[in-house]
């Protein structure tokens, strides 16, 4: 099993994260204020407090199982979102973004890509073949991959002059019709096929269960992908990621082993579709993480 690499924030002070603070403990302050200058429709004082209010989810969830902050990674779901978004973001420390469109993702990539310390740009959504090219040039990582032919196409069309693209295979584990994500009995050799192409680094697993409010189904839907994800292992492959876990359910998915979570509405704002808060969980692990 190898090791963490962790993008979590550590902990707050006066309402921003301490990754975004200097050795000395101040403020990078050319940095947040241009940041903030040019967050205009998004204040970062609204921002932070959102994103103390997320991680205080995520601190009682690891507390309910054991488990540290340090272990957890959140990722901030920008999509639909414009560039004011991601800088308020920027502005408290967040630096993990996903994206799940090219043409939504386009202008913030190219509008961000000289801000200090740059942000890392998760790929989530279903991927085209024929929009493989600027994802595997312009992206950190992509958690959907969910066939060969589109891991090869962007092996293929990682620039040289880059590192490797970190993957992550994701799954359909509830096994619904036309849902993206492999299917679980085909992971192993997909696992395979993805380890053995160059321009890839194949991180873990990301799954997106059947929409559930019950905390007892959305706990089995994450323990099964889990289990998905501890075969992989066991087969001798090198994984560090298990990316599941939304803004609705991310307490369960932290309880069955998450090391990623993906928030989208609970950073940015409610969608147009919220999704109903549902109460508190009690930890009752369904097995050992």
């Amino acid at each position: 099993m190898g090791g963490y690499r962790w993008q979590a924030i550590a902990s707050y002070d006066d309402g921003f994260p301490k990754s975004a603070l200097t050795a000395s403990g101040s403020i990078a302050a050319k940095t947040i204020a241009s940041l903030m200058n040019n967050a205009t429709g998004h204040p970062p004082a609204a921002f932070s407090q959102r994103l103390a209010e997320v991680w205080r989810r995520i601190d009682a969830a690891c507390r309910a199982c054991g488990r540290q902050r340090r272990e957890i990674t959140l990722l901030a779901v920008s999509k639909t979102h414009g560039e004011d978004a991601v800088r308020a973001a920027l502005a408290c420390g967040q630096l993990a973004f996903g994206e799940s469109y090219w043409q939504d993702a386009q202008p913030k990539l190219n509008a961000l890509a000289t801000v200090a310390p740059q942000p890392t740009w998760h790929f989530i959504g279903p991927l085209q073949a024929n929009k493989t090219r600027p994802i595997a040039a312009r992206f950190d990582w992509v958690q959907s991959v969910d066939r060969e032919k589109i891991a090869r196409r962007l092996s293929d069309q990682r620039p040289a002059d880059q590192p490797p693209l970190n993957i992550c295979l994701q799954i359909n584990i509830s096994g619904e019709a036309g849902k993206s994500g492999a299917a679980p009995d085909d992971l192993p050799a997909l696992a395979r096929q993805t380890t053995a192409l160059p321009g890839l680094r194949l991180r873990g697993v990301m799954a997106i269960p059947a929409q559930s409010h019950d905390r007892d189904r959305q706990r089995r839907a994450f323990a099964a992908v889990r289990r998905q994800y501890q075969r992989l292992q066991t087969l001798g492959f090198d994984l560090d990621t298990l990316s599941m876990g939304m803004s609705g359910d991310l307490e369960a998915a932290i309880l069955e082993g998450s090391t990623l979570v993906r928030v989208g509405a609970d950073l940015f704002g409610p969608r147009a579709t919220a999704t109903p808060r549902i109460p508190p969980i009690h930890p009752n692990p369904s097995e050992p993480i």
